[in-house]
């Protein structure tokens, strides 16, 4: 079995942590560098039911989309979540390393996972200099009705569900995807003259302006899907680039993506309204 240095030098080549923004807490939170790795849990939320799930699977290495500490901190007491999760992994001798905005910008990265969740060809960046987001073009024209109805059977369901502004029986040809939160990339959007726009975490605000905002190109519709379900192909595309590596290496590691829903709304209820 390789040591978690080996691993982890592996998912450093896929996802440079040189290239996380400067805000992010990007690498390894806990862990032996010569501890050996044998079993690897992919996960979005480094929470406390994806700790547990490492330990019952008896895993040696938990990697996340999120950061688990993304602000400084002075204390790992178990006596806050954060640092339960630290004391209970460390326990059971499993580590934890963080991939978050170095993951975004990736080739493939985040936003290719969530295009090929939808079955899109990507066609170049959203924002070429730093490669976030993806530009892509489905294989026959949809109404938005019928794109959003893709997101929602392929993507994975969540309390919230899939929102769309504009015009349900619109054409959309070509769309532009950005997993976890995209309504501050709406210029880019618009520079790039495409029909709709996925994403997650759209506030009123924006999208009242995009839906507005009429350009050249038509209208502008908008899918606005959970940001965990948006997140979550990346830990399916991950752990295939590390099995491949595996392979590679002779490794025999075992990868595990974890399918528990971590996104934190648990209901959704449909009101009549208030009367005016």
């Amino acid at each position: 079995m390789p040591r978690l240095s080996e691993v982890i030098a592996a998912l450093d080549a896929l996802w440079p942590p040189q290239r996380a923004e400067q805000w992010d807490a990007v690498g390894t939170v806990c862990g032996d560098p010569d501890a050996q790795v044998g079993r690897v849990l992919f996960a979005v939320d480094p929470v406390q039911e994806i700790a547990d799930e490492a330990i019952a699977l008896g895993a040696d290495l938990l990697v996340t989309h999120h950061p688990l500490y993304l602000r400084g901190t002075t204390t790992v007491s178990a006596g806050h979540f954060k640092g339960r999760v630290v004391h209970q992994l460390i326990k059971h001798d499993i580590a934890l390393h963080v991939a978050h905005t170095n993951a975004d910008t990736a080739e493939p990265g985040v936003s290719d996972a969530l295009a090929g969740a939808l079955d899109l060809r990507v066609t170049g960046p959203l924002v070429p200099e730093n490669n976030l987001g993806r530009i892509c073009e489905l294989d026959h024209p949809e109404t938005l009705a019928e794109f959003a109805a893709r997101a929602a059977k392929r993507l994975p369901a969540t309390a919230q569900g899939i929102r769309v502004a504009g015009d349900p029986g619109m054409t959309v040809r070509r769309v532009a995807v950005s997993g976890g939160s995209g309504d501050g990339l709406f210029d880019a959007v618009r520079a790039a003259g495409v029909d709709a726009f996925l994403t997650a975490d759209l506030r009123h605000h924006p999208v009242s302006e995009a839906t507005q905002h009429v350009t050249s190109s038509g209208p502008l519709g908008l899918v606005d899907a959970a940001h965990w379900a948006t997140e979550w192909p990346w830990c399916e595309q991950a752990a295939a680039q590390l099995d491949a590596i595996s392979d590679r290496h002779g490794w025999d590691l075992r990868v595990h993506v974890s399918k528990t829903v971590t996104d934190p709304w648990s209901s959704h209820h449909t009101s009549p309204g208030a009367p005016n």
